[in-house]
């Protein structure tokens, strides 16, 4: 046991109490750089797992929309009066006989 307190007493000597703060505050500062200011940060891994829930939300829009656009191309193909209005309406076709009155 003795031999633990001269080992240590060097810390203890009043011209090195300077060094325990210095050690804390480096410590501090380095924990906080590779915190928050690294490359692989923990900002990074939050703003990493931000941009994946946003690209899973566009991810899922798209999906929806792929699947609605799926939706009218099979009804376009598969019924002749939904096929004929949207020509009407996009395109402006007219059957023979028909007035045709753009308005814009």
């Amino acid at each position: 046991m003795e031999e633990k307190k001269d080992r240590w007493a060097w810390l203890k000597r009043s011209d090195h109490n300077h060094f325990i703060p210095f050690v804390i505050i480096v410590t501090t500062l380095v924990a906080l750089w590779l915190l928050f200011f690294a490359h692989n940060s923990v900002l990074s891994w939050i703003r990493a797992t931000m941009e994946e829930k946003s690209q899973q939300k566009e991810m899922a829009r798209l999906q929806k929309e792929i699947e609605e656009m799926d939706r009218e191309i099979k009804d376009l193909r598969d019924n002749p009066d939904t096929l004929e209005a949207f020509a009407r309406e996009t395109y402006h076709f007219a059957a023979p006989g028909d007035d045709v009155y753009i308005v814009e």
